[in-house]
């Protein structure tokens, strides 16, 4: 029976570090991991932790010369040659070393280097933690192993997963993607259950199990966790998820049920103060439906003067704006640190322009205020609007003529302004006592002097169309900001329609933004009283006619559909508005998200959308997914790619072409029709050049 050879092992010794050199035999080439710096500064911290193989130098006749060469420990040579050079490590001093005679250098090298098991990810999340434990900070963790704070508090935040998990990952039963994705929430017990719920998936994506832990919870982004502020919300009791691997907007609030009692109390809180000024009543809640002012008149109030000291503030921002401003005109990137400060003066003189607005107090007892939440999580107040049933009674006016009783029949008389006034007639005088005794003129021919006269003014109008423009522009915007109909003898109306349907965030939405603070401009440029309009007007310049036209104008556009009002030919008209106006919905800031589209249409229809917008084999890649992940997938396959559904899409067809020139529409090309349906034709109704009345907003009567 043969017997096992004996092993012997190579023997060790210390070799002054002055005995050493590199071995071209050294089968690394290539620099990986942690840098010679690096390793200096661990040698220098610790010692030497592993010794170097050696093999010793021969002549020519195979004498040894007394020096060593290094196959394998390349890097530990030139780390501890970088402490030799910057002196903190004498050239005498003994390095440890094995000293190997027999075999081949480069095969020494190799195996150094293919047989070294590297750690598992787990056992340095557990190291970490332990050396944690036993009181270093993360920062000394991460200086001590030359890697950012950040990683160390990932590999702390890998640790402290159920130890179910980890385990379950230690036999390679989890990916380290997915154990990164089950660190967003603390909570073993969910984190147990979404893995259990995640065995009778088909996607196990790491983003799953992030929207799986996370669900029902309020993003950080929320305009709800922006109000009450997320450090209060962990005051009280909340656990905020964060995710320290990939971009969570600063994470996720996870009691929801908290975040609405805290909203609650603090806008009821904040609309203490507001209800504390007057006003009649106060509408409280975290948003309104677009539309909300709809009918109600709003109230007009004063600005707050500037004091001398603001007004000599405001000049100094503005002539620091105007000047930087003027230097770098021309540049076509501004430097960072004036772009910076560009934003800082703006934003402190829109802050003068805010300054509080002061009210009637008789106004105020009549009047209230919305308190919501702004879109960016400040506090929104709208205050001064007045409801129909709170306004105060129009006194009528007087109708006797002075001295005449009340028992004589009533006749209409012409106001300066135009308008009928009813005043008392006296019985029918002779002819021959007119002279003496003039009376009012009966309503038969004040009716028929009246008629002539208005078929007269229309005539007269009509051949001027910069009076026509003015005297329409008049009564809408009457309508639209004043509420006053009679004071225009211009029948027109204009509907400004709210929404039988409220879509998700539509309040929010930029159109909606921009719309309202549109309005609020033009209503601060506009004079306060009705009467002062006509002659305000008539002083301004053509291109602000227009643009007050065309903000007023389109507060009339009605382009949704509704179920029990079918308008094909309106919406026709609305999709030629669209392509003169060159309407872009994902520029206008419309998203294809879950809660707006996806999660409310087919799995079809999902699968189209990402077809069309990503390519067939991405909808392929989720097609086997269930309505809910379906939708989530395609969330993000679709964000920032453009795409819409049809509705929202504006589509190249041959349409009139306008050319505004000073007060003139003139037609630059004909109506095209090449026999196909237009892009309005929903109903299988052909485009027709017409709108009728259903589609007509201002209509004169």
């Amino acid at each position: 029976m043969a017997t096992a050879k004996i092993i012997t092992l190579s023997s060790s010794r210390d070799i002054p570090f002055g005995k050493l050199v590199l071995s071209q035999s050294n089968v690394r080439r290539i620099k990986a991991g942690v840098s010679i710096e690096e390793l200096a500064e661990d040698i220098a911290r610790r010692g030497l932790l592993q010794g170097l193989s050696v093999r010793p130098v021969v002549d020519g006749a195979g004498t040894e010369t007394g020096m060593f060469e290094i196959p394998a420990g390349g890097r530990r040579y030139r780390a501890l040659e970088l402490l030799v050079k910057q002196k903190r490590l004498a050239r005498t001093a003994a390095v440890p070393c094995i000293v190997r005679e027999g075999g081949i250098a480069e095969e020494d090298s190799l195996a150094e280097n293919v047989q070294r098991a590297p750690l598992h990810p787990l056992d340095q999340f557990r190291a970490f933690l332990t050396l944690r434990e036993k009181g270093q900070s993360e920062e000394d963790i991460a200086a001590a192993f030359f890697v950012s704070v950040n990683v160390v508090k990932q590999r702390l935040k890998l640790a402290s997963v159920s130890p179910k998990l980890l385990d379950i990952y230690a036999e390679d039963g989890l990916t380290l993607e997915q154990m990164m994705a089950f660190t967003v929430s603390g909570d073993h017990e969910r984190q147990e259950g979404v893995f259990e719920r995640l065995q009778h998936t088909y996607d196990k994506s790491a983003y799953v199990i992030r929207r799986w832990l996370t669900e029902g919870a309020v993003r950080a982004s929320d305009k709800r966790a922006q109000f009450i502020d997320i450090d209060a919300y962990a005051d009280a009791g909340g656990t905020v998820l964060r995710d320290l691997f990939h971009g969570d907007d600063g994470g996720w609030l996870q009691d929801t049920a908290l975040v609405n009692q805290l909203v609650a109390e603090k806008l009821r809180t904040e609309s203490e103060a507001i209800a504390a000024e007057g006003w009649k009543w106060l509408e409280v809640a975290p948003d309104f439906a677009y539309g909300n002012t709809y009918g109600l008149r709003r109230l007009r109030g004063e600005l707050q003067p500037l004091s001398a000291k603001e007004e000599a503030a405001r000049d100094a921002l503005q002539a620091e704006y105007d000047t930087l401003h003027g230097e770098y005109e021309s540049v076509d990137e501004l430097p960072e640190q004036v772009d910076e400060r560009l934003a800082e003066l703006e934003t402190a003189l829109a802050a003068f322009d805010e300054r509080p607005v002061t009210f009637d107090p008789g106004e105020i007892a009549r009047a209230g205020a919305f308190v919501s939440i702004s879109p960016e999580g400040g506090l929104r107040v709208e205050r001064g609007y007045v409801r129909p049933e709170d306004e105060a009674p129009v006194e009528p006016e007087s109708n006797a003529a002075e001295g005449e009783g009340d028992d004589q029949p009533a006749a209409a008389s012409l106001n300066d302004d135009g308008s009928d006034r009813v005043s008392s007639a006296a019985p029918q005088a002779d002819p021959e006592d007119e002279e003496e005794d003039p009376s009012p003129i009966s309503d038969r021919l004040l009716s028929e002097l009246t008629a002539h006269r208005t078929l007269a003014l229309r005539d007269a109008l009509g051949r001027q169309p910069d009076v026509a423009f003015l005297a329409a522009l008049h009564a809408l915007t009457l309508r639209v900001f004043y509420h006053y109909g009679s004071d225009s003898c211009l029948e027109l109306d204009l509907k400004s329609l709210a929404f039988s349907a409220q879509a998700p965030g539509l309040d929010d939405s930029a159109p909606a933004r921009t719309i309202h603070a549109r309005h609020e401009s033009w209503l601060n440029a506009l004079p306060k009283a009705s009467e002062e309009l006509w002659s305000a007007l008539a002083e301004w310049d053509a291109d602000s006619r227009f643009e007050l036209f065309a903000h007023v104008i389109s507060l009339s556009v009605n382009a949704a559909h509704e179920a029990w009002n079918r308008r094909p030919r309106a919406l026709a008209h609305a999709d030629q508005l669209a392509r003169a106006v060159d309407l872009d919905m994902a520029a206008a800031g419309w998203r294809p998200t879950v809660d707006s589209f996806l999660g409310r249409v087919t799995k079809a229809r999902i699968l189209q959308a990402v077809a069309e917008a990503r390519g067939q084999a991405a909808a392929d890649r989720i097609a086997h997914l269930k309505k809910g992940h379906m939708a989530a997938e395609a969330e993000a396959l679709l964000a920032n790619s453009g795409w819409l559904p049809q509705p929202l899409r504006t589509l190249e067809h041959p349409e009139i072409e306008l050319e505004m020139t000073g007060s003139e529409t003139i037609v630059a090309g004909p109506a095209a029709n090449d026999g196909e349906k237009s892009v309005g034709d929903r109903d299988g109704i052909a485009d027709n050049d017409g709108i009728d009345d259903a589609g007509q907003t201002v209509a004169a009567e």
